[in-house]
């Protein structure tokens, strides 16, 4: 394979475009690049959880779901191509269930704080809400988007919140629980 990015800077974008896998170009504040932006950008803080002691198990989970995410992008930046699939909208699923199995079940709101790990997971977890509303902006806009991969960032949002928790008790052993202020 040939080298696929042998200039970084090509000054295309110079004056708020983008390029698309296709060859067309579209305005970088377009939500077809908002929903793909964010999708690397929540890409980017699962590989900040990788870079701490996690178990195998989340760590192998995570490598797999940074692939789809890099899919996930590389989808929405070429017009008409779908490459996620329900297949992975139940690799996730599959994996969450297991997570969850050991978890106690949880009465109350837990708050977003933790180790180092829990604390970055819970901030993936939020960006990957943020991505899910960029998705679905993005597909207001073109209906042509894969439902499937609607469905996959969905999803991922709650295997994370499940692997937050896995990672507090790996961390400390507890999580931080929600206390609401009582009614005077």
């Amino acid at each position: 394979m040939g080298y696929r990015l042998s200039k970084i800077y090509t000054r295309t974008g110079d004056k708020g475009t983008t390029g698309l896998g296709d060859g067309s170009r579209i305005a970088k504040d377009h939500p077809r690049v908002e929903a793909f932006g964010t999708v690397d950008e929540l890409n980017s803080a699962i590989g900040t959880v990788l870079a701490y002691d996690i178990p195998d198990t989340v760590r192998e989970c995570f490598n797999q779901v940074q692939h789809d995410l890099f899919d996930l992008g590389g989808e929405f930046c070429v017009p008409g191509r779908n490459i996620i699939s329900d297949k992975d909208v139940a690799y996730l699923e599959e994996v969450l269930d297991s997570f969850n199995e050991a978890l106690p079940k949880l009465k109350e709101f837990i708050l977003p704080s933790g180790g180092l790990a829990t604390s970055h997971c819970h901030l993936a977890r939020t960006i990957c809400r943020r991505a899910e509303r960029r998705c679905w902006t993005f597909s207001n806009s073109e209906k042509s988007v894969n439902t499937d991969a609607l469905a996959y960032i969905n999803r991922l949002s709650d295997l994370l919140f499940v692997v937050c928790r896995v990672l507090a008790r790996h961390e400390n052993g507890s999580e931080v629980l929600w206390q609401p202020k009582q009614k005077k």
